[in-house]
This record gives C-alpha cells, sequence and structure tokens, in this order.
C-alpha cells in the first residue's frame, strides 16, 4: 500500500476507501449512543436510575471532549492508519467490557475509555479523508466519512435497539464489539498509509482559537449539538411520554429515513451551499421541536415531527467540520479536534442539563428539554444566517454524486 505524504497527494476519490472510513463512524456513534435506546433494559438489569443511564452517554462525550484537543495534539506526527488502528481496538474493547460486567463504575470507567478513542477518531478521520481529494471534494469526501455517523442513528440504534429488547442489553455491546474487529482487519488491508505531520505554533490548538471565524464555527456547534442531542439522550421517554404509535423502533426508522435523505442531498449541495444549508437544517429542526410541544402525540403530526427533526440531524457532523476545513489550510486535525471537544463537551452539558430537568421536574422534565432544543435552534439560525464570511461555499467544480 502506497504512502500519501502532504507534497505528492494523489488525489482521487475512491467511494470504497471512504465507505470503509464511513463505517469506523457507524461504530463510532453506535459506541456513544447504545445506551439511549435499550435505557429501560439497562435501567433495570443493573439496578440503576434512568439519569445514571444517561450519564453513561455523558462521560463517553466528557471523555471525548477533554481528549480530543491533548491526544490530537500529542499523536499528529503519528501515521494515520496505524493511529487509527489503535482507536478501534480501544472502541472493541470498551464495548465488550462493558457488555459481560455487572459493576457500574467497571462500566462507565470503559465508556471513558471508549469516549477517548473517539475523541480522537471523530477530528483524525475527516482530515485523514480531506487528505485523500481535492480541495473542492473536501465536504463531499466528509459527508461520505460521515454517512456512517447518520446511518448509525437511522439503520444501526433501531437495529441494536431491537437486538437488546430480543437477547437482553448485554448482547448489543458485544454484537458492536465484533463488529468493530471486523472493521479493524478490513481497514488494516485497504486503507491507505498517510503520515502524520509536526505541530507547531502556528497549527497549535492556540492559534485555532485566536480566529474569529472558528469561534463563530465553535458557537454554532455547541448551540446545535445541545439543540439535537439533550433531547435524543432521552428519545425513549419522549417516545414514551407522547405515547408514540408504533414505540421506540417505528419512531427511530422514521428519523433515520429522515436523516439519511438529508445526508443523500448534503452531499451534493454542501460545497456550493453550505450556509443555506446549515440555515436550512436549523430552521427544519427547530419546526420539528415546536410540532412536538404544540401538538403532543397527535398521530399523524408527532410522525412528521421526527422525519423532519432526522432531516435536520442527518448533516449535523458534516456540516460543521466542513466548515472548520474552509478556516485553515493546515493541520486540519487540530482544528477539528478543538471542534469535537466543542461538539462533545456540548453533548456533555445538555445531557447533563437533561438529566437534571428529569430530576427536579419528573411530570414535566422531558417537556422542558424539547423548549431547551427549541431555544438552541433558535439562536443558532440567528448566527448562521449573519454568517456570510465564515460559512463562504469553496471554489472549483461543483460536485454530483
Amino acid at each position: 500500500m502506497s504512502t500519501i505524504s502532504r507534497s505528492s497527494e494523489k488525489q482521487t476519490f475512491s467511494w470504497f476507501v471512504l465507505g470503509l472510513m464511513a463505517s469506523v463512524t457507524f461504530v463510532g456513534i453506535l459506541s456513544e449512543l447504545v445506551p439511549s435506546g435499550i435505557l429501560p433494559q439497562m435501567t433495570e438489569g443493573l439496578g440503576i436510575e434512568e439519569s445514571e443511564v444517561g450519564f453513561l452517554v455523558g462521560v463517553y462525550a466528557l471523555a471525548s471532549a477533554f481528549a480530543a484537543i491533548p491526544v490530537v495534539s500529542a499523536t499528529l506526527a503519528f501515521n494515520r492508519k496505524t493511529l487509527l488502528m489503535a482507536l478501534l481496538i480501544g472502541f472493541a474493547v470498551s464495548n465488550i467490557v462493558v457488555g459481560v460486567s455487572s459493576s457500574y463504575p467497571v462500566i462507565v470507567a470503559f465508556r471513558i475509555v471508549g469516549g477517548i478513542c473517539a475523541g480522537v477518531m471523530w477530528p483524525m478521520i475527516a482530515a485523514y479523508g480531506t487528505r485523500l481529494v481535492p480541495e473542492h471534494m473536501h465536504g463531499k469526501a466528509i459527508t461520505v466519512i460521515m454517512s456512517g455517523n447518520t446511518l448509525g442513528i437511522s439503520i444501526g440504534l433501531p437495529l441494536m435497539t431491537t437486538v437488546g429488547l430480543a437477547f437482553g442489553w448485554r448482547s448489543v455491546f458485544l454484537v458492536l464489539g465484533a463488529i468493530v474487529a471486523i472493521i479493524a482487519v478490513l481497514s488494516h488491508f485497504y486503507l491507505p498509509v498517510v503520515k502524520g505531520e509536526q505541530l507547531s505554533k502556528s497549527n497549535s490548538p492556540l492559534a485555532v482559537l485566536k480566529m474569529p471565524s472558528m469561534l463563530i464555527v465553535l458557537l454554532l456547534t455547541f448551540l446545535s449539538v445541545a439543540a439535537h442531542y439533550g433531547i435524543y439522550t432521552y428519545i425513549t421517554l419522549l417516545v414514551e411520554l407522547i405515547s408514540f404509535a408504533g414505540g421506540i423502533s417505528v419512531a427511530l426508522l422514521i428519523f433515520g429515513i429522515g436523516s439519511v435523505i438529508s445526508v443523500i442531498v448534503s452531499a451534493k449541495y454542501i460545497d456550493a451551499y453550505l450556509r443555506p444549508l446549515i440555515v436550512l437544517m436549523l430552521a427544519v429542526g427547530a419546526i420539528s421541536m415546536a410540532m412536538l410541544l404544540t401538538f403532543k402525540g397527535t398521530l399523524v403530526i408527532s410522525h412528521a415531527a421526527f422525519f423532519l427533526w432526522g432531516l435536520a440531524f442527518g448533516p449535523l457532523v458534516t456540516m460543521y467540520q466542513t466548515a472548520v476545513t474552509k478556516q485553515v489550510d493546515e493541520a486540519r486535525d487540530i482544528a477539528t479536534s478543538v471542534q469535537s471537544s466543542v461538539f462533545n463537551l456540548s453533548i456533555m452539558i445538555a445531557t447533563w442539563v437533561g438529566g437534571l430537568l428529569l430530576n427536579c421536574f419528573p411530570a414535566s422534565g422531558v417537556k422542558l428539554i424539547v423548549y431547551l432544543s427549541l431555544v438552541c435552534f433558535i439562536l443558532a439560525i440567528i448566527i448562521a444566517f449573519q454568517s456570510k464570511r465564515t460559512l463562504r461555499s469553496s471554489r472549483g467544480p461543483s460536485t454530483n454524486l
């Protein structure tokens, strides 16, 4: 397998290679979110509170947030393929241990291990992929890679939830660990070798944080992620609250269909219409939250609301990682690690606030979380609409699927 360096980069668009990278993000998002889909089963099986299962998502995100910048900086010079292999091993071990353990502290500890791996994986794999394609195809490459995130939520999470209902919550983590192991083997044989790069003052996290445009992207990331994940972490409770016809499996399916559709559309238009896409997706998300609040469990409308929410969610990761790549010319791993830290910190904060609302207001906590999401969506819309220079379009030929 040939080595691809910065000076002599073979810039071709390989669907297979980028698709294999998408399988990594597929298991990455599943590793983070599976407790949300099997929340009642884990609560009963481990004898803990619902908020403690929610904490397993939050602590994973917290570990990702705090690990991303220092660990990505420390491993910047490492070969990208070698680093990814190590991260996949970490994902596999983390899930398998959670699947066999009955100790809540041990489960928390290995959720932290998985979170650290995710904190490095999310920023590095996007930068890894953009180094394999021309600049005007960066958005498309990131969209393909991050489609694993959407497919994980739209297909993987409902499937894993079904597995959990049929065979117990432990089977979910064991199956996931096995899938990660298979992906690691395929990655060893088929992913290209890409050299790392040296960390310097010009590409350090501090230099990134001094860029006003990056601060805007980070603020948008924080608000958008809080808007989605604050309520998504407790989606099972939302479904129960509104007596959603079909239950959690149907809700996740409808949500997932919307996500897949939006990812397909965004892959075609993200490079040329980044700001309009972001504003549109935020607006759709706000509308879905307003529908859930206004019409509660009304049959057709509640299903439409979940579909619209899925539409808004699909390109979430892609939109802001693409925005980050437009702000920097080198060390995209570092820039995306900063963005990834904010992304995961936002998940942690949103999950914590959501758990706090559930504990303090048992009767109305879920509804208050939806209100909080709506407020975050509206604030993000205002900021994105005003950010014409930051959310600029790519130069170069347009891309089509």
